[in-house]
């Protein structure tokens, strides 16, 4: 079994460099800044990675603004009070994505932030609270709280907003088999949560966040990459 100082080094190897993979390294974003985003930004980002899920990113993008105007700005308490003939509405509205249970899962989502405000003051304090070493169970919260946070969205979601999470992607799955790290059954619950404990030995080792670690670990294979 590989080191993670040989994984890191595989990866700058085929970027060229240490310079090149420092810069498509991201970087979460600390737990106080986390908690003073908006609720309505997270709600907003929740829901264009919901949309994103099965569409290209820049089709979605371009209809963002659209969206931001039909949903009052993601203001969270408005979007919950939202009756269903609103949301039929917003479903046949030609300038956004036309899904109807992508539209209606903005106002089940919305809900679920309004009760998490109600006990946390704000969902961000709630996020900001989950410690790196548990993050697979913040997964199956979002998954269990939310609507459509399922599978990939949940961990892309939190990747999105600059919480400090790693990825199971198929690069990410594909490297760790590689260089002798996992058996292949990442997407089960056992795997998902020996994955977990991998990271959580690696982040002790390097001081890396599980973000960049996982990015590592798809360049240490590929230098093509998307998201990892």
């Amino acid at each position: 079994m590989a080191s993670f100082a040989e994984i890191e080094a595989a990866a700058v190897h085929l970027l060229g460099s240490r310079e090149a993979l420092a810069a498509r390294l991201v970087k979460p974003e600390p737990p106080e800044s986390l908690a003073m985003i908006g609720d309505d930004r997270y709600l907003s980002v929740m829901c264009r990675r919901i949309f994103r899920a099965g569409l290209t990113h820049r089709l979605v993008d371009a209809r963002w603004p659209a969206f931001e105007i039909a949903f009052a700005d993601f203001d969270p308490a408005t979007v919950a009070a939202l009756t269903d003939d609103e949301l039929k509405r917003l479903a046949t509205d030609e300038s956004l994505i036309r899904h109807k249970k992508k539209i209606a899962a903005v106002r089940s989502n919305a809900q679920a932030i309004g009760a998490l405000i109600e006990e946390f003051g704000a969902f961000g304090v709630w996020l900001a609270d989950w410690e790196d070493d548990e993050i697979i169970d913040l997964w199956l919260e979002l998954k269990q709280r939310f609507v459509q946070l399922g599978g990939q969205s949940g961990p892309r979601f939190l990747r999105m907003i600059g919480k400090d999470t790693f990825l199971l992607t198929d690069w990410v799955a594909q490297a760790m088999t590689y260089w002798g790290v996992a058996d292949g059954k990442l997407h089960t619950k056992a795997g998902v949560r020996a994955a977990q404990a991998r990271f959580n030995d690696w982040q002790a080792e390097t001081g890396r966040p599980m973000c960049q670690l996982s990015q590592i670990l798809a360049f240490s294979i590929s230098k093509k990459t998307g998201s990892a």
